[in-house]
């Protein structure tokens, strides 16, 4: 990910935790494992299919922590994951942490025959080209990605 070295917020005090739709509870629980609130962001899915996301607390320099599994569907969850990540990108957060416990794409994480996308890399490639810092993943698929 990003070269740039800084460190993230020493005291639990100072997390900032944020959840996308796809699985608030688990980032409550993670919240409440730390002892510190979850932080506000608005999530919505509008009737044309799109999505919007509008950040609910100040975050200029820093460190977030965004939970957002990408299970299905898959596609809408980390759409929604890069929509967040440029918000707070543009509300200048020194770092954005994605912690991402189902990794979308994985499994395509190689060309078995010639012409095909390596999706997995594509996925990573995607978010730090977005503004992500730091990936969090669980039982990533394979760690070439």
């Amino acid at each position: 990910m990003n070269q740039q070295s800084h460190k993230v917020s020493a005291k639990i005090e100072d997390l900032r935790i944020f959840s996308g739709s796809a699985n608030r509870p688990l980032a409550e629980a993670v919240a409440k494992h730390l002892g510190v609130e979850l932080s506000e962001v608005k999530v919505q899915h509008l009737s044309d299919g799109e999505i919007h996301v509008q950040i609910e607390e100040l975050v200029r320099h820093q460190d977030i922590f965004i939970v957002q599994p990408c299970a299905a569907p898959v596609n809408d969850n980390f759409v929604e994951l890069l929509l967040l990540v440029d918000a707070f990108r543009r509300a200048s957060a020194r770092g954005i942490n994605v912690v991402i416990p189902y990794y979308p794409y994985a499994r395509q994480d190689r060309m078995a025959r010639g012409r095909e996308a390596i999706s997995a890399k594509m996925v990573a490639r995607t978010l730090e080209t977005m503004g992500a810092s730091r990936i969090i993943y669980i039982d990533i698929h394979a760690l070439q990605i």
